[in-house]
């Protein structure tokens, strides 16, 4: 506690005057002046002043420099209902009225403070990990957090009168005035809408009330009895102040700690609690949902891509060169954002300008080299951080999954019972957008985030001091969002974007490395959610799955249910193929994934929709995660195990995160989170998409398998490895039945073919069964070898017909089988007399029970069909049974044969059906040196970027433009080259497959039980009747036809001789 208590301190700005009632009331002015001078913008200098320290002079005291002053804001005056009349003795003799700015120099500003008080713990759950030293050291740059800001905060409700000591830490905020009420705070704040602010009990757990609503206390997260974080760090009472990170209910508030920026942004007006700041999430754009730019109609004379070509250009060569000082060595530009989308009632430079950085490096070094985030800089708690990775999707997949998320963090900022969660939950919620690759990156995405805000190709640079840029790093808190039709729309709630759009086309694990050794490094945040572009979250998914991680404190994973998209009037089943699909997704997540949840152990939580807990994923489990990356550029080992294991590394990476040493991590399945995604509704897409999870999963089946002891070491209780054992053994299983699947298939196959034809007198196919079924068992056989000849070179897009073909004559063999089992279920039937109504008797049906044929075959079966009936209509989603039900049992070959084939005969080939880039680029034009310094600031640069606001709008009306230009549907085309190269593949395997079916022919027809009957019975009747033995015809003529050979070649021979005696 501060020894300047509530009476007053020395020098403290906000000491009371004693005097008459007027010169009070020109003191508290005189007070109001000061104060709107300064603190609307001195976050944003604390900010801009962390980053422009140096370490030229003195590591140990590292030289602060000064940063620009923002233009000031002007604030609303603080009032306060607190008495004025103070004794003179509380007054110091050298009070001065005015308030002392921000100091411009930070080592100024810690000659105010004790040297020996050394910063108080954070608020975070990780307290002991999230200090921030008072310089910047490499090495302990992971555990670095926001130091004490440069100002007082203004007080908070309940608080009386504010007094700070300028000697310490932390601010005494007093005693809860008497005369204070909880009622006092049961006010309307906006947000889109009115939140009830209410205050809660401390550390009171309390279940959802009959209205549904769920009290302040439903939550606990990092700041709750089971976190990790100091006891008193946050209180569990205090109730969430809207657009104010700092908790109300403090009777010591710590400065400088993440989740407590140093002062909120907007306005305040003081009657002695602190008022939100006006509605930033629509204040000057209007409602959310509100269109502000109307999805454009298309505009012929403006389609021509020579006019955007042009407009494009226009608008680049309005850039300006301006030298700027570089930043700890780092290029770091505040871009002002187009007004259309910055309109606020604030001069907020959160909302009116976007950060860019161009880093040259690896994301391992991000914190290292001192590059920084906004969230970091304002000092905010990050309670969840959401990744979407993308390659080229386009602007509609884009809309489509950041209007998902979108809708999720309103949902979030709807809980205002919450303790965690509340009208200010966005501040706690970070959207990481990472492109894989700005080259490969669809144009018409990269337009929708300009509309947003979180883009301007204007600014990017590709080397800075002849370094190359390794990813443009655009940060922005956009309040619009761009819908799959178009619009620009205001969102619920502001949204905290950063986007990362790397340089070259360093693939997925790539992605995911500069998200968790780079961002989430920095912002230390609770829970990881790690979602696709294309994959579209439902409403409160993203809640439910960061619920699991609350509720239960050793979850360290989970996943939700991915549903597949099947269109608007589910028109997209109307394709076998999506259907089939949808029935395979439906029934994972009906019985494998909530199996796999009751072990505690799911073989994989997909990275299209999971989460992790970041604490989990210290240490091994993200180092064996990542050495997949290392593998698949050739900086690995050359094992191809591990290569074609590290195709499925989310398997390895839960793996590793349930077998962690001594920390007894679970995942779990949330089935009330679902997220939808497209799925390949063409057979080449879909034959190269299952080759890389089927060798992945295969293969990481067997590292997990091969691994079973580190169960032992887990820290899991006792029971617990019994059950992960169990599911070990249950695996193993799986895995050997997987490897024989073909052999299985084929064999059923046959069973029940020959089970049809098996009864005297009895036979589905008219007499012919036997011809039929040695007929399809040899087709059976030749398509698989066309399957497997085509699978050992060509790519499915090159032999589509192929594929196609081998798709659809397996489908028959299916309905053959199908007919022929429910044939046979019908002799068994009436062999037991159950045919007529007389013959049900107890008897008969003890006897149909006992009948082989129908024991083995029905019984089976139903225990497949039967399950999928009785466990889908018990999770109430029967729509699939009904819907894709046949489509997938006439496409359960495809499965088994053709894509085990094609995934087995490709295990040499460890892509991801990407190239990555080959050296930097350097059409982007570059930071060059000016070879000058400023102030000791460090080197100037020269740097080409918009010159004002009114660029950025007219940017952000090409975009809009160019947007408007419908796209059109293109066909997938392959270069010349991959042309050429699928030509001669197709060329050598049609040359193959001729010459093994024509063989394959000879043999069958002359093998075949008919071609010998035939020649019993027609040929060779007359030796049949004799007794003499019978020699098949086609043998006749291979010997006959050899020893004519030989002949020929005996003569020639010989002739030779002859010709040789006289002289030829």
């Amino acid at each position: 506690m501060s020894q300047y208590n509530r009476h007053g301190g020395a020098g403290h700005p906000y000491e009371p005057y004693s005097g008459s009632q007027q010169q009070q009331q020109q003191h508290y002015n005189n007070n109001q002046d000061a104060h709107s001078a300064y603190t609307a913008d001195s976050q944003y200098q604390y900010a801009q002043q962390q980053r422009s320290y140096s370490y030229d002079n003195n590591p140990q005291q590292p030289e602060y420099q000064e940063a620009p002053i923002k233009p000031q804001r002007q604030p609303s005056r603080l009032r306060s209902n607190s008495s004025s009349s103070r004794s003179a003795a509380h007054t110091p003799a050298n009070y001065n009225t005015d308030i002392p700015p921000v100091p411009s120099n930070l080592s100024a500003a810690r000659q105010r403070a004790d040297p020996s008080h050394g910063l108080p713990p954070s608020s975070s759950s990780y307290a002991s990990n999230h200090h921030r030293p008072s310089h910047w050291d490499p090495n302990a740059a992971y555990d670095a957090s926001p130091t004490a800001p440069l100002y007082d905060p203004a007080p908070l409700p309940g608080s009386g009168q504010l007094n700070a000591d300028p000697s310490q830490h932390s601010i005494d905020l007093g005693s809860r005035d008497p005369t204070y009420d909880d009622h006092t705070m049961q006010h309307n704040y906006p947000y889109g809408g009115s939140a009830a602010f209410q205050r809660s009990k401390s550390y009171q757990s309390r279940r959802p009330a009959a209205n549904g609503y769920y009290s302040v206390d439903d939550e606990k997260s990092t700041y709750s009895k089971h976190s990790n974080h100091p006891p008193g760090a946050w209180n569990a009472g205090a109730p969430a102040m809207p657009y104010n990170d700092m908790p109300a209910s403090h009777s010591m508030v710590q400065m400088g700690q993440p989740g407590y920026p140093p002062t909120p942004y907007g306005d305040y007006e003081m009657h002695a609690q602190a008022m939100p700041e006006p509605n930033v999430s629509i204040g000057g754009l209007g409602v959310p949902g509100a269109v502000i730019a109307a999805a454009p109609m298309y505009n012929m004379q403006h389609s021509n891509s020579t006019f955007q070509r042009e407009d494009r250009e226009r608008i680049m060569r309005k850039r300006t060169v301006k030298r700027i000082p570089l930043q700890d060595g780092n290029l770091v530009l505040d871009i002002p954002v187009a007004s259309s989308i910055s309109k606020s009632n604030t001069n907020n430079p959160e909302f009116r300008e976007m950060r860019y950085q161009a880093c040259t490096s690896d994301p391992d070094r991000f914190i290292e080299d001192k590059y920084t985030l906004r969230p970091w800089l304002y000092g905010r708690q990050t309670e969840m951080a959401i990744v979407l990775t993308c390659y080229n999707e386009d602007d509609v997949l884009f809309a489509k999954t950041m209007g998902g998320v979108i809708k999720n963090i309103a949902h979030l900022c709807s809980r205002t019972r919450s303790k965690t969660w509340g009208p200010d939950a966005w501040k706690k919620v970070v959207v990481i957008i990472v492109a894989d690759g700005r080259k490969k990156a669809n144009e018409r995405m990269l337009k929708a985030l300009g509309l947003m805000g979180c883009y301007n190709e204007g600014v990017m640079k590709d080397h800075v001091l002849k370094k190359p840029v390794e990813a443009h790093i655009f940060e922005y808190t956009t309040r619009v969002q761009v819908t799959e039709k178009g619009e620009v729309q205001v969102t619920p709630c502001p949204i905290q974007v950063v986007f990362c759009l790397k340089e070259q086309n360093k693939k997925k694990l790539n992605s995911h490395r500069w998200y968790f050794n780079a961002f989430c490094k920095m912002l230390q945040p609770n829970v990881c959610i790690l979602l696709d572009v294309g994959t579209k979250p439902t409403g409160d998914s993203i809640y439910s799955l960061w619920k699991s991680f609350d509720k239960h404190p050793r979850v360290g994973g989970a996943c939700g249910e991915i549903c597949v998209d099947k269109g608007r009037g589910w028109v997209s089943l109307w394709n076998p193929l999506v259907a089939s699909q949808n029935f395979e997704y439906k029934m994972s997540n009906i019985l494998d994934k909530p199996t796999e949840s009751v072990f505690g152990f799911i073989s994989v939580l997909p990275g299209a929709f999971s989460a992790y807990r970041y604490k989990a994923l210290q240490g091994r489990p993200l180092e064996m995660y990542f050495k997949g990356e290392k593998l698949h550029s050739g900086q690995g080992s050359n094992s191809i195990f591990e290569g074609n294991m590290y195709l499925a590394e989310d398997r390895i990476l839960c793996f590793e995160l349930v077998t962690k040493e001594r920390e007894a991590w679970l995942l779990r399945y949330v089935k009330s989170a679902k997220a939808y995604t497209d799925v390949p509704d063409r057979v080449p897409e879909f034959i190269s998409q299952r080759r890389r999870w089927l060798n992945g999963s295969l293969f990481a089946s067997y590292y997990a398998t091969w691994h079973w002891y580190k169960i032992f070491t887990s820290g899991q209780p006792f029971l617990r490895k019994l059950w992960l054992l169990f599911q070990v053994i249950y695996n193993l299983v799986l895995l050997v039945f997987s490897w024989f699947a073909i052999a299985n298939f084929f064999l059923a196959f046959y069973f029940l073919l020959n089970a049809s034809v098996s009864a005297t007198g009895s036979d589905p196919f008219g007499g012919q069964g036997a011809a039929v079924i040695e007929i399809f068992q040899n087709i059976f056989i030749a398509m698989f070898i066309v399957v497997l000849v085509c699978s050992l070179g060509n790519r499915p897009q090159g032999s589509n017909l192929a594929y196609t073909s081998a798709i659809l004559i397996f489908a028959l063999i299916m309905g053959l089988a199908l007919y022929a089992a429910g044939y046979t279920t019908y002799l068994a039937i009436k062999a037991a007399g159950l045919t007529h109504k007389s013959g049900w008797s107890i008897d008969n049906i003890e006897t149909l029970f006992k009948t082989s044929g129908f024991r083995d075959i029905v019984i089976s079966l139903a225990a497949t069909y039967v399950m999928w009936v009785v466990c889908s209509f018990l999770h109430l989603e029967p729509a699939h049974i009904l819907t894709c039900t046949i489509q997938y049992l006439f496409l359960t070959p495809t499965y088994i044969v053709i894509l085990s084939v094609y995934s087995m005969c490709n295990t040499n080939d460890l892509s991801w059906g990407t190239k990555q880039s080959n050296g930097p680029a350097t059409d982007l034009g570059g930071a060059t040196g000016s070879g000058s310094k400023q102030d000791g600031k460090g080197e100037m640069v020269d740097v080409k970027i918009p010159n004002s606001a009114e660029d950025a709008e007219e940017l952000w009306a090409h975009y809009r433009q160019t947007l408007s230009q419908p796209t059109a549907e293109v066909k997938q085309k392959r270069d010349k080259a991959t042309k050429q190269e699928d030509h001669a593949k197709n060329f050598r395997t049609n040359l193959v497959l001729i010459w093994m079916c024509t063989n394959a022919a000879v043999v069958i027809v002359f093998t075949s039980t008919w071609w010998n009957k035939y020649v019993r019975n027609h040929i060779f009747a007359d030796a049949v009747r004799r007794g003499e033995p019978v020699i098949n015809p086609y043998q006749s003529v291979i010997f006959w036809s050899t020893a004519g050979l030989s002949a020929v070649r005996f003569v020639g021979s010989i002739a030779f001789l002859i010709l040789r005696m006289f002289g030829h």
